[in-house]
């Protein structure tokens, strides 16, 4: 693969990564956003000489193994099994454990891609990883999960450590797997430490892990707008995915002042004009936390509500859209609709929600788009923050968690703002974002050398 220092151009380095890396799309759309970005600084001569580009779109390992368990009818199944070390640069590498049939090699190594940069930007000591297992929870006893878990521990627990890999929740992976992976850890090391996060708070979990995301994502809104002398009070938002990130989202946009009207699942979303108000969250809840139920469900329950089969939000008109569903849900022509409802603000509350020509045209029109490695990095900001307290065995309130889980939002919205205002006085988020967190992940690896 060509290298910085020998590449001719930005499009012979990306397609040296793609000939190395040629049955992995995800991972490829977001090395080239982050390049396309960063080309022209990584051509200074320190970061040049020292080919941070090539490093940087290389993992420092990527472990797989097999994970071998057994149901409850004394079957035995065969799992497959990863966890990708991106950069250790800033810290132990740090990142969320994913169990769902379609966990593969390229989801993980783009998603641990992206979290290096997301946890460059929180200013907390962490690296970025990721790991997961083709496992699926759905439909599975808690016996089966138990077995499960205890079973890929026997395996993982070689990789991970306070001080090594600190793994912790992603889709499939609660607090309740969190807790049966631990347990696991503790057992077979002997030791208490923090080897995870998204814990219990009954032993060593933080207060308001749960909400962090969803939280987070609203108080990178409420800076953007800021910026543009205004606040999140009237406002009217277009929410996707009714899971943990997208509910909470709700809760802090009601609290706020805004209008939530959508949320949706896999078979469609909900439109409420009359928008999602604290009693409808609360059926939400239940509906999709307790029961696992179908959204279509909300529709058949609050008159004015109608459910859209198969559909995505982006066209009901909102100023602000908060994309919290899954990777590529946003499309160019979804961009296009959001334009034309009079969005003006786009913050990813999933990894990687837009495609790059959806982010080009929301670009064009000027309405500002928040990537995912900013406006929803504080779920992983709360984690660094529990192995703060995990390390000095302490436990912090729930109202000094939300201070600090705002202030560092805060401090990254300004970091992005820094590094991405144009000339007209606008701000390119997704630069800013980019920029603020190759320059501190390079200049980590400058300083500790080869």
């Amino acid at each position: 693969m060509d290298t910085p220092r020998t590449a001719a151009s930005m499009h012979d380095f990306l397609n040296g990564v793609k000939a190395r890396n040629p049955h992995r799309p995800e991972f490829l759309q977001a090395v080239h956003e982050v390049v396309e970005s960063v080309w022209e600084l990584a051509q200074e001569p320190d970061y040049r000489d020292a080919a941070i580009l090539e490093r940087l779109v290389e993992p420092d390992r990527v472990v797989r193994f097999r994970v071998t368990w057994e149901d409850d009818d004394g079957g035995v199944h065969v799992e497959r099994a990863w966890r990708v070390q991106h950069c250790g640069a800033i810290g132990p590498y740090k990142g969320g454990l994913r169990f769902h049939p379609s966990v593969d090699e390229s989801t993980l190594q783009f998603l641990a891609f992206e979290q290096t940069f997301k946890n460059a930007l929180t200013g907390l000591p962490m690296g970025g990883g990721k790991g997961g297992a083709t496992f699926d929870p759905k439909g599975k006893s808690g016996r089966e999960v138990r077995r499960f878990c205890r079973a890929m521990m026997r395996e993982l627990t070689r990789y991970v450590g306070a001080d090594v890999d600190v793994p912790a929740g992603d889709i499939g992976v609660g607090s309740r797997e969190v807790g049966y992976l631990f347990g696991a850890f503790r057992d077979l090391t002997g030791r208490w430490e923090g080897a995870f996060t998204g814990k219990h708070p009954s032993y060593g979990g933080s207060a308001l892990r749960p909400e962090a995301t969803g939280f987070g994502l609203v108080y990178f809104v409420d800076r953007v707008l800021a910026t543009q002398g205004e606040g999140l009070d009237g406002k009217t938002a277009a929410v996707s995915g009714s899971g943990n990130v997208a509910l909470h989202a709700i809760e802090k946009l009601l609290a706020f002042g805004a209008r939530p009207v959508t949320v949706s699942d896999s078979g469609g979303f909900v439109h409420d004009p009359d928008g999602i108000d604290e009693a409808k969250l609360a059926f939400l809840r239940e509906l999709k936390l307790e029961r696992r139920g179908r959204i279509r469900e909300y529709a058949e329950r609050f008159a004015g509500a109608t459910f859209h089969e198969g559909k995505r939000p982006w066209g009901v008109g909102a100023t602000l859209a908060l994309p919290c569903a899954t990777q590529n849900e946003l499309g160019a022509d979804d961009a296009g609709a959001l334009i034309e409802g009079g969005c003006r603000v786009v913050a990813a509350g999933a990894n990687m929600p837009a495609t790059a020509r959806a982010i080009g045209r929301l670009q064009e029109a000027r309405v500002a788009f928040a990537p995912g490695k900013a406006a929803n990095a504080g779920g992983v900001s709360v984690s660094g923050l529990e192995q703060s307290q995990n390390a000095l065995r302490l436990s912090w309130s729930r109202e000094d968690v939300d201070a600090r889980l705002r202030q560092i939002i805060e401090r990254i919205h300004a970091t992005c703002a820094a590094e991405g205002t144009r000339d007209d006085g606008t701000i390119d988020y997704v630069a800013g974002a980019n920029r603020a967190g190759f320059k501190r992940v390079a200049d980590a690896l400058l300083a500790q050398g080869f």
